[in-house]
């Protein structure tokens, strides 16, 4: 089993189902299909405890590459996963799934005021990761039982 921390924010979207994803970067070992994967807001902290129960269950996890750049408004000026580049209407889409659609981030999260979902993860991407290229893994999952 392998657990996985979120940032408060995220928490709602979580447990609605609403966000069924995580980007990551490289570690030694990362949830696999079949797996079940623990979700938790605060790990490491006092304040840590488990978004769902039942822990989700591990449905794919492929490579991805994130490109940012400060040029750009919405920082974000590519990805790809598993090798295929994703046209700009499936970098919203990607971005809305990732847990950054405007509708459900930009009364929660801080220095989020995005008209896009996409210009939201572009600000969550500046703040928290260097400028340039990110490779990691894609983790998606499925609520257990389903």
């Amino acid at each position: 089993m392998v657990a996985y921390s979120f940032k408060r924010f995220f928490e709602p979207q979580i447990a609605a189902g609403f966000k069924r994803q995580t980007v990551r970067g490289q570690r030694p070992r990362h949830a696999r299909p079949g797996e079940a994967v623990q979700l938790y807001i605060g790990m490491r902290t006092r304040f840590c405890r488990k978004i769902v129960d039942p822990d989700p269950i591990c449905t794919e996890t492929l490579p991805i590459v994130i490109e940012t750049s400060t040029l750009l408004d919405c920082i974000i000026a590519a990805i790809e996963i598993d090798g295929r580049r994703l046209h700009r209407d499936e970098i919203e889409e990607f971005a809305r799934a990732d847990g950054f659609a405007p509708e459900h981030i930009n009364d929660v999260a801080i220095d989020m005021e995005g008209k896009t979902a996409r210009e939201n993860m572009g600000a969550f991407w500046q703040a928290n990761h260097p400028i340039g290229l990110f490779t990691g893994e894609l983790i998606r999952w499925t609520p257990e039982g389903i």
